[in-house]
């Protein structure tokens, strides 16, 4: 490699991770934000997150970044070596869309997004959207304005496209449609035979009250065992569960207790440090470049929800679970059977809260989101319209009649953090999970047997290995391929859930 061409890639490296380390730091401020600072810090932080959004995206659309992109572009070296040539790749994405975006735009939504996620905190807990719809209609206009700015295919797309192809590249509204609506068909006809089953599984262990500090300190214990490294990270309680952090080595999740209900906490837990595990799997040495980061919002969510369910709510879980009742919870291994603490696990009741919905309906909720965040951007739904439109599609979807706006519309933080075109990611996390977990079974034969004596080293290793190791050299659909030779399908969901739910219920 010549010297010229060297320099260029190193100091585009260079180049990268300063702006890594400007958006990290937001990162902390925000974690910050939802878990300590004093509601009187609001309006200034939102100051403070805004210049930092605004000095990173300047940065980002330099010339010079420009340059430095070309030259190593020109460079068959450079173009040799995989990794290289994929951060190059990558960097040439990151640059093009950046500079679509002024960083007046990107400064005015993050300053907005943050106070009005302070608004959505407060108009939740006092259920009155029309508080907060005056800083949604905001949001949405500066997204419109986003959208806008970068663009989408107007022959045959939409507005959301621009926006969820910020979340899982190369997503678009009708790539989501095409794959939701047989989905939704299946999911629903299988629910409504789970929900008229004569058989019920037990549901005692959900209404047992166990202290918060001792759900905790259990939360906390099960996360390091399944791998997550608490002298890398920490975990503490917000209104919505979150993982974020500034690197590798620095990772802030957050949970919530519910008091007679251990697998809400465990569950978000698991969640979170499905996760937090995939951030500590990224190599240090990469940070701040694309290397170092992971490749798109489902493949990250196919990992906590790979802890969460395939793992947290399996019988092999709940065989090592109950074991440790007794030292970590002081409760008798007796006092509930194992069919019960799994059935309790895999309770399916259609109900109104995505975050504590179970593994059949919680895709459901998903495409509610995403049919209101379309027709928003379109134009075609207006803000204070989404109520209405909110409590009509859980009447056609879940068959549930939604009582006030706190447990309705007004629920999920993520409108207020600006992030339209997100939601979809989950349900492609979900059938992401379930076909990598079918991968991980062949390669490991005895996972079930190791998952029952506490051992998740092996499940680790492998998600290190075939997933997290790469960061984004590898496109979603190509990382897909690769681990498990086939394109992404609902089939393997579809077996895992049938498989598992219809036994419970006696079908």
């Amino acid at each position: 490699m010549t010297t010229a061409t060297c320099t260029a890639f190193d100091e585009l490296a260079t180049d990268l991770r300063e702006s890594v380390l400007l958006s990290s730091t937001e990162q902390i401020l925000g974690w910050d934000q939802e878990t300590m600072m004093p509601e009187g810090g609001v309006e200034y932080r939102s100051r403070q997150l805004a210049l930092l959004a605004r000095l990173v995206a300047e940065r980002d659309q330099t010339n010079a970044r420009g340059e430095l992109i070309a030259a190593c572009e020109e460079d068959s070296n450079v173009l040799a070596d995989p990794v290289r040539a994929g951060i190059v790749r990558e960097a040439r994405r990151d640059y093009t869309r950046a500079c679509k975006v002024p960083a007046r735009l990107v400064e005015e939504l993050t300053k907005t997004a943050s106070i009005a996620q302070h608004e959505w905190a407060q108009s939740r807990a006092a259920n009155d959207f029309k508080r907060f719809q005056p800083w949604l209609e905001k949001l949405v206009s500066l997204l419109r304005e986003k959208a806008a700015c970068l663009g989408w295919d107007r022959a045959h797309g939409e507005p959301w496209d621009a926006l969820a192809d910020l979340y899982e590249p190369g997503c678009t509204a009708k790539m989501v449609e095409g794959v939701f609506t047989p989905l939704r068909g299946r999911l629903q006809t299988f629910v409504a035979q789970l929900t008229s089953a004569t058989r019920k599984p037990s549901n005692a262990f959900n209404e047992f009250e166990i202290p918060i500090e001792k759900q905790e300190a259990f939360c906390k214990f099960v996360a390091a065992k399944i791998g997550f490294d608490f002298s890398r990270g920490r975990l503490d309680r917000s209104t919505h569960p979150f993982c974020s952090g500034s690197h590798c080595n620095d990772i802030r999740m957050t949970t919530r207790y519910a008091t007679h209900c251990l697998n809400d906490g465990l569950g978000s837990t698991l969640h979170e440090s499905g996760h937090g595990i995939y951030e500590q799997g990224l190599h240090f040495s990469q940070v701040g470049l694309p290397s170092g980061q992971s490749v798109s919002l489902g493949i990250h969510e196919s990992q906590s929800r790979m802890w969460e369910n395939q793992v947290g709510r399996s019988k092999a879980f709940w065989m090592w679970a109950q074991g440790t009742f007794k030292s970590e919870l002081g409760i008798e291994p007796t006092r509930f059977s194992l069919d019960a603490l799994y059935e309790a696990a895999n309770i399916v009741e259609p109900g109104l809260i995505r975050v504590e919905s179970d593994e059949a309906t919680y895709n459901l909720h998903i495409m509610v989101r995403f049919e209101i965040e379309r027709a928003i951007l379109r134009g075609d739904l207006e803000v204070a319209g989404i109520p209405a439109e909110w409590n009509r599609l859980y009447r056609d979807y879940l068959g549930l009649t939604v009582p006030d706006d706190r447990r309705g519309c007004m629920q999920d933080i993520h409108w207020s953090m600006g992030s339209m075109g997100y939601f979809p990611t989950y349900t492609l996390g979900n059938l992401y999970a379930a076909q990598f977990f079918e991968a991980a079974k062949y390669a490991i034969p005895d996972l079930d047997a190791q998952i029952t004596r506490g051992e998740f080293g092996a499940l680790k290793t492998w998600l290190n290995r075939e997933i997290h190791q790469h960061g984004r050299q590898f496109s979603p659909t190509e990382l897909v391929m690769r681990v498990t030779g086939k394109p992404l399908s609902a089939e393997p969901l579809m077996r895992h859930l049938e498989g598992k739910l219809r036994p419970l219920y006696g079908m």
